[in-house]
């Protein structure tokens, strides 16, 4: 068992991508300026790197967002995955968005500014999507399709192989990650944390970083901080909201032996698909769902044969959840059976090659839930004058390059891409609004 510190001058709180990339970065920042070096940081996580949704999530990068914003921070995010897609397993396959017309305007939106952060992307509208499709994907099924999005620079990784990565990258810089350390408490002197409470013995600390992922609301609790926020917005309406809103995650597997390759034998795209007024029905016509969405790729990791995995849009389970056990440990979080139906079904009907697959999907434990925040944009901000809180509102697996940011946030540098995400934006009428979506996700 490892021994933790009697004091150390950076503890960070989570072993998930966000804990870790951010602890990497400052290793690198703090060597880099002279100002110490990995070994003034340890991260503790109560059960290991990846235990919650870092290690299990489908493991999509993307920048489909309609919140303009983050489309600069997932800019960042792949520059990090292409620092070391080998040891992080990214394949950069790139990603393709469909949508109906109704759509089309925030399409275009979302293609300028990502293309004007240095995002490539392209965007086909009516006759030229469809054929942009089936140029991929032969048997594409086009009716009601009118734009796509093709993200060049997006794909997917193996969410284990990039946790493992992950905290090789901080063991090469001197981190100390401590595996089985529960943080139960802190001691709050003049409005700052003086020591982290664990179970195995208090650490004095000059600056505490979380990337809790779904325990941020407990640890916020911790601190005193409000259960519910006024949500100010730039048309000046004011709406009081609940701080943390969980989310139960839709995503599983389907086993096929044939490849899921493009017409020209190459590993797919990722593909989201977003019909908002076209149902989707079963073999027999029986109606799952008046709209489709989904999203699926080649399988990666806990596929022990060849296959897709893919999800829906999260269930929304309000402000309270059981975080302990986790999602796929927790007998409450597991999905349903209409959601095989439903999955299985809309591939159907976006392609030919799955017709029939349905008997094909494979049941298992396969839960996650993640603490969204009250505008679903992640909150990357101090909490109290030394607890800086990366709060990535269940789109962390996408936006590894937040801990680089946060990184050199810390060291004092003024990081414009990060301010739109700051906790003030509640109270200075900057909540972001609700998108032209279903999902909490785009």
């Amino acid at each position: 068992m490892s021994v933790i510190p009697q004091s150390v001058s950076y503890v960070v709180i989570g072993a998930g991508v966000h804990g870790l990339s951010t602890a990497w970065h400052l290793a690198m920042e703090l060597a880099a300026r002279g100002r110490g070096s990995g070994a003034d940081i340890v991260v503790l996580d109560k059960s290991g790197p990846g235990a919650g949704a870092s290690g299990i999530a489908c493991g999509c990068v993307r920048n489909l967002y309609m919140t303009e914003p983050i489309h600069a921070l997932l800019r960042h995010s792949v520059d990090v995955w292409m620092n070391d897609p080998v040891a992080f397993g990214f394949q950069q396959v790139g990603y393709v968005s469909v949508g109906e017309g109704n759509q089309i305007a925030d399409y275009e939106r979302v293609v300028a500014s990502q293309n004007r952060v240095g995002y490539p992307s392209d965007l086909y509208v009516g006759g030229e999507a469809h054929a942009f499709l089936k140029s991929i994907w032969p048997d594409f099924k086009t009716d009601g399709i009118d734009v796509a999005l093709h993200e060049h620079v997006s794909g997917y990784a193996g969410t284990r192989q990039a946790i493992r990565g992950l905290a090789q990258k901080c063991a090469d810089h001197g981190v100390r990650v401590i595996s089985g350390v529960a943080v139960t408490d802190y001691v709050v002197e003049g409005g700052r944390v003086t020591k982290v409470v664990t179970d195995r013995g208090e650490i004095a600390c000059d600056l505490v970083i979380w990337g809790l992922g779904a325990w941020t609301p407990l640890h916020w609790a911790k601190l005193g901080r409000p259960e519910r926020v006024a949500c100010h917005y730039a048309d000046g309406s004011t709406v009081e909201k609940d701080m943390w809103t969980y989310w139960r995650l839709l995503e599983g597997e389907v086993y096929d032996d044939r490849p899921y390759l493009t017409a020209g034998g190459m590993n797919p795209p990722v593909l989201h698909v977003e019909k908002m007024s076209t149902p989707v029905a079963d073999a027999n016509g029986r109606e799952l769902r008046d709209y489709t969405y989904l999203y699926f790729k080649n399988g990666n990791e806990r596929m022990d044969r060849p296959g897709l995995q893919g999800g829906t849009v999260p269930v929304k389970l309000g402000p309270r959840a059981t975080v302990d056990p986790y999602g796929h440990a927790n007998d409450a979080y597991q999905a349903e059976t209409e959601f095989a139906d439903y999955l299985c079904a809309g591939m159907a009907q976006t392609m030919g090659r799955f017709e029939g697959i349905r008997p094909n999907f494979r049941q298992r434990r396969n839960g996650g839930i993640g603490a969204f925040t009250p505008d679903n944009v992640p909150v990357f901000d101090w909490v109290l004058p030394n607890v800086y809180m990366i709060a990535d509102s269940n789109h962390g697996f996408k936006m590894l390059g937040a801990g680089k940011l946060a990184a050199k946030y810390l060291m004092g540098d003024d990081v414009a891409d990060l301010k739109p995400f700051a906790f003030g934006r509640y109270a200075d009428g900057q909540t972001y609004g609700s998108t032209n979506s279903h999902s909490p996700w785009v």
